[in-house]
């Protein structure tokens, strides 16, 4: 499933995500982790889901891999809200420290993600996860290569 080939040419990659947003369905992975776009705009895309007993870890708190998710989708969508209509990007790295564990107690979460700079062939984004409290649980650093599609 490829759902920017599927979208109507020449948008750009903010029209893309809005598309998206607006849209009857959201990537796969999304729906396999129970999250969602809900914001997005030039340079910025925030996520928001909930983590629960699906995504625990052998310990008993929510498994690392679905912070990591959150935070490289909110790095990779700010950044591909800044691009051109025949442009794609892919992740050469994601930096996530982990602040606090998250558990199903926890409730829902933001993953905001923006550009901190980005240029012909590379990008570098931010992006953190919080509670509805502001309670900072991981944050991360992304270099995300561009390209021409």
């Amino acid at each position: 499933m490829n759902l920017v080939a599927e979208m109507p040419a020449g948008l750009t990659g903010v029209e893309q995500l809005q598309h998206m947003l607006h849209g009857s369905r959201g990537p796969a992975i999304g729906e396999t982790l129970g999250f969602r776009l809900v914001e997005v705009e030039e340079g910025r895309a925030v996520f928001e889901g909930t983590p629960g007993l699906h995504v625990y870890n052998p310990i008993g708190t929510v498994h690392g891999g679905y912070a990591a998710t959150l935070l490289d989708s909110a790095c990779g969508c700010a950044a591909h809200s800044r691009l051109g209509p025949n442009q794609g990007y892919t992740t050469l790295e994601l930096k996530v420290a982990y602040h606090r564990p998250m558990t199903a107690d926890t409730g829902v979460v933001r993953a905001e993600g923006r550009v901190l700079s980005i240029g012909r062939r590379a990008a570098f984004t931010e992006a953190s996860i919080t509670d509805a409290q502001g309670k900072l649980y991981a944050s991360a650093t992304s270099t995300l290569l561009v390209f021409d599609r």
